[in-house]
């Protein structure tokens, strides 16, 4: 199937039109193509080349990997994986999705368009990284974390830092306390007055004032200096300041989301709109590399039976 980008909606043909669109690459994403690829329904993943998970620099509690596995490393199988079935996989940003009076979906790339019986978002969220100078040699030397369920392990008994400037972050680090006994709240954005409550109710030990900068000295550990000058080393730093989902594709398709701002989904990955799914971070769940490719799974077998 080619896209195009002149002709008009009324002239697609029924082999124009596919059975599904994957509205991104990552885990999720992949795996949707993969399982209707091999229902053999005819699916196009479009990947715009930012999935969170290209940033993990190894994963210890994917299955099936006991040494670890490179978020990149895994991407590359997976999109292997599909295309040996013949799937269809696109470099490119969907910019616009619009529903025709007939129900089929439009969606404007920015090199052409699509037309789908179905679509599934898979587009997951975008972490809040502080805006701390040298915050980038933390995540270069591997020592600054976002996601406690997929490496509190690795730090189990280690002095652990969590930047927060939330109740989220509060609640982040009194989570890793399972891991360690050493895990202190570090105040990022100066809200310290607002948090200090929170932070005593959960007993948690908190470094005083507000953070500056941080540096990684010869042994790669990570060091917090603070405005007053004090500097604090430690094993990991986790940055909890929340994620923001990519949903305004889905906003814009009226899709109900939750008080989190993720897709509400009902137990086959279906949303609020008829023919539009979500599966993996984008969707309400625990964001999780396993949790989104089950979602996808359950998802695009759902759009199988609908056909």
């Amino acid at each position: 199937m080619t896209s195009r980008n002149e002709a008009n909606d009324d002239h697609w043909v029924a082999d124009d039109v596919l059975d599904c669109a994957v509205v991104g690459g990552g885990p999720a994403g992949l795996t949707a193509g993969l399982y209707l690829r091999r229902f053999h329904r005819s699916v196009r993943v479009i990947d715009a080349g930012d999935s969170r998970a290209q940033r993990i620099v190894c994963s210890h509690n994917y299955p099936g990997f006991p040494d670890g596995v490179a978020g990149g490393y895994l991407l590359q199988r997976m999109r292997q994986q599909l295309l040996q079935v013949g799937g269809d996989l696109i470099c490119d940003t969907v910019q616009k999705i619009d529903r025709r009076p007939d129900g089929l979906f439009v969606l404007a790339l920015v090199r052409g368009r699509l037309m789908a019986r179905n679509v599934i978002f898979c587009t997951g969220v975008k972490d809040r990284l502080p805006t701390l100078p040298g915050i980038k040699l933390a995540e270069g030397a591997d020592r600054l974390r976002y996601c406690p369920v997929c490496d509190g392990y690795e730090f189990t008994g280690k002095r652990i830092g969590v930047l927060g400037n939330s109740t989220h972050g509060i609640k982040e680090a009194a989570f890793l306390q399972h891991f360690s006994q050493d895990v202190w709240f570090i105040e990022v954005e100066g809200r310290l007055d607002d948090l200090v409550h929170d932070v005593d109710i959960a007993q948690l030990p908190r470094v005083p004032g507000v953070a500056k900068a941080v540096t990684v000295n010869y042994e790669r550990s990570p060091a917090v200096t603070m405005k007053d000058g004090s500097c604090h080393v430690f094993d990991v730093l986790y940055a909890a300041l929340g994620v923001d989902p990519r949903t305004q594709l889905a906003i814009s398709l009226g899709i109900e989301l939750d008080d989190t701002g993720t897709i509400v989904t009902d137990a086959h990955g279906r949303t609020s709109v008829s023919n539009l799914f979500a599966a993996g971070d984008v969707a309400s769940g625990l964001d999780q590399l396993t949790v989104a490719v089950g979602q996808a799974a359950i998802a695009a077998t759902a759009i199988h039976n609908s056909l």
